[in-house]
């Protein structure tokens, strides 16, 4: 057996395992099918001689190629995969059907309200049980950041709005209220709007850069929990901070000749801000979705 006919037997048998994470992504059968086809093509392309764990290869490729494609869906902005019609209607009723009961409907529907890192983030590490550290680099940000976006997706999926423009919108009207009360220093309203166990994640680029300079705030640590901590850190700053949509939602970002530096993302709970992630690593700004 030659070494090509191995590489296709180790490939037909973690098959299943693709098609399992790239439906929960896709939402769509033969969406996911698609994507284990281009996740054959790009091992078939691939020196695997160095790769230790195939199964893991495959999964950050299939991945890869979910994020990919729910990103041109949104840009398209195409009507969402999933659909029960659809479903129904399928040439292969019986194995969409399977599928879809393993999963389950519901579940399929609240995951297309989540933007595509969310979703990405959300499926490999709730459903899946990938770290964060590997998940990080497939959706392009910090462990950090990525463990946010999984919490994100978390709480929508636990208590998804039956509105979810009308929750935009409070998102926004929150979000203003926080950059108001940095730009304004008024230390009162940012505790307003602060949840009381609401953390800020900064990631290794922000840290290490010039706040000074970008007009962020100064002593920060990957992590910081706390109303009254949080809000010393922007009380009276964030001078260059613009309202923005990261990913879809209300967000804010610091941009210099019209190159975006620093991103502030918000999580967003009962009305209060629950977590805010910095993130400044020009890779993972450039895997964001940004609307300024």
């Amino acid at each position: 057996m030659d070494e090509k006919e191995v590489l296709a037997q180790r490939f037909e048998a973690d098959r299943g395992h693709l098609r399992a994470v790239a439906y929960r992504m896709l939402g769509s059968q033969g969406e996911a099918d698609d994507a284990v086809q281009e996740a054959w093509l790009r091992l078939a392309r691939t020196d695997t001689a160095g790769v230790s764990n195939l199964t893991g290869w495959l999964t950050t490729v299939i991945a890869r190629v979910c994020l990919d494609m729910l990103r041109a869906h949104k840009a398209r902005r195409e009507e969402p995969i999933v659909d029960a019609e659809t479903i129904a209607s399928s040439d292969n009723v019986e194995r969409e059907a399977l599928v879809v009961d393993s999963v389950g409907l519901a579940m399929l529907v609240v995951l297309e309200t989540l933007s595509p890192a969310e979703r990405v983030a959300f499926v490999l590490h709730d459903m899946f049980n990938l770290p964060f550290d590997d998940i990080a680099p497939i959706v392009g940000r910090s462990p950090a950041a990525a463990r946010q976006l999984a919490s994100r997706a978390r709480r929508r999926i636990q208590g998804a709005p039956a509105n979810p423009e009308a929750d935009r919108v409070r998102q926004r009207e929150v979000v203003g209220a926080f950059l108001a009360a940095s730009q304004g220093g008024d230390f009162s309203a940012l505790l307003a709007v602060l949840d009381p166990g609401v953390v800020l994640r900064a990631d290794a680029s922000v840290i290490a850069a010039s706040l000074a300079r970008l007009g962020d705030t100064p002593s920060l640590t990957p992590e910081i929990s706390g109303r009254e901590e949080v809000a010393r850190k922007f009380v009276g700053r964030a001078k260059a901070a613009q309202l923005a949509l990261v990913d879809g939602d209300a967000g804010l970002v610091i941009a210099f000749g019209g190159t975006p530096r620093m991103v502030f993302d918000f999580v967003v709970v009962d009305g209060r801000i629950a977590e805010i992630s910095l993130i400044a690593d020009p890779q993972s700004i450039g895997a964001l979705d940004l609307e300024i």
